[in-house]
């Protein structure tokens, strides 16, 4: 029996609201999800699982309308799928309303249900979010389920107020394959059996790294009575979320960091989106003007880690007598960590812009 994993595909949600880039991307996370239904009928998998959060919110009509047509094409997949923090369950709501495809099973309670596949001799186990926050602790006490040679649990969480769990624990439930949903990072353990798939496309400036859906296969040896299962992250996002680091020197400018940063977002692809750490010293004389990386490339965040470049020797001498030397000197009684000293010269810049 195989299978795909996804989770997190939160459609309906607007990545980096107000950004230029926006707006297509919210696009790019339907267009994503269309290629899995493609990869599903083309390599004629047997179960999607999705677990939790396939919708930003609890679903609108025209949403599910849309994503209800796409499970209806696929040709021999059978989709299980809960709902997450997100997109929980609530009275009225369109995951119990909607007239879903005959593909489609959502194990929409509270409590653990599962649902039989006699054509794959493999059941699969799981519960409904029906609230934003579950922090009981409900994966403790799971278990394999009563039908099938092979047992599959949908969950949905990992921290304190979206049911917390003892990954090592949850593995003794004896599942052949959790599928974990919640955490955007992919996240794979083969020994346990189990995965976090995390976002299919990422959604947030803090989704770095690669992206995409969890393949694998459950194979039965008969003569040991027993199951292997084995699985992989596949990357197909769009695009990635990426970190990069510039340090500036007293001799950088404005025109050689727009430059210099240019150059490393086209070696790192044009079409990715960035966080920009800024660290090292710059001229307190010729501060620079860190805005204007915004206007290079798909920038959603510039963090500036640098500090001026002052002389604490020669501002000792000209200020002795007042209070940028007093504060000067209150640091110096201590052994100085790069900690220390940022916080030693953010305080002497804001004296000096004071005293101006």
């Amino acid at each position: 029996m195989n299978f795909i994993h996804i989770s997190d595909i939160h459609l309906g949600i607007v990545p980096d609201a107000g950004k230029p880039w926006s707006e297509k991307r919210a696009k790019e996370l339907w267009e994503t999800f269309k290629n899995i239904i493609q990869i599903c009928n083309e390599k004629l998998v047997d179960l999607l699982l999705i677990s939790g959060n396939l919708f930003h919110h609890r679903p609108l009509k025209r949403e599910v309308k849309e994503v209800n047509y796409l499970f209806s094409t696929l040709k021999h997949t059978k989709v299980v799928l809960i709902a997450g923090s997100y997109d929980y369950i609530s009275k009225g709501g369109l995951y119990e309303e909607a007239d879903w495809a005959k593909q489609v099973t959502i194990l929409n309670k509270d409590t653990m249900q599962s649902v039989y596949f006699s054509e794959l001799d493999t059941q699969v186990s799981g519960f409904s979010y029906h609230s934003y926050e579950i922090r009981e602790r409900l994966y403790d006490t799971v278990s394999r389920g009563d039908k099938g040679t092979i047992q599959i649990l949908l969950a949905h969480g990992g921290d304190e107020t979206h049911i917390p769990f003892d990954r090592k624990q949850l593995a003794k439930a004896g599942f052949d394959y959790v599928a974990l949903g919640y955490i955007h990072k992919p996240e794979l353990w083969l020994e346990e059996r189990m995965a976090y798939a995390g976002s299919l496309e990422p959604v947030d400036k803090n989704d770095m790294g690669k992206h995409g859906y969890i393949i694998g296969e459950i194979e039965v040896d008969t003569e040991k009575n027993s199951t292997i299962t084995q699985f992989k992250l596949v990357p197909i996002a769009t695009r990635e979320y990426v970190s990069l680091h510039f340090r500036v020197t007293p001799d950088t400018t404005n025109v050689g960091i727009l430059e210099d940063v240019s150059a490393m977002i086209m070696k790192n692809g044009e079409d990715n989106i960035y966080k920009i750490t800024l660290e090292g010293k710059y001229d307190p004389m010729t501060p620079l003007n860190v805005d204007l990386l915004y206007q290079i490339g798909n920038v959603v965040q510039v963090i500036d880690e640098s500090i001026p470049d002052y002389n604490v020797d020669i501002l000792m001498y000209e200020h002795a007598d007042d209070v940028i030397g007093m504060y000067i000197r209150e640091f110096l009684k201590e052994p100085m960590d790069e900690k220390k000293q940022k916080a030693l010269f953010y305080g002497i810049n804001a004296l000096l812009k004071q005293e101006d």
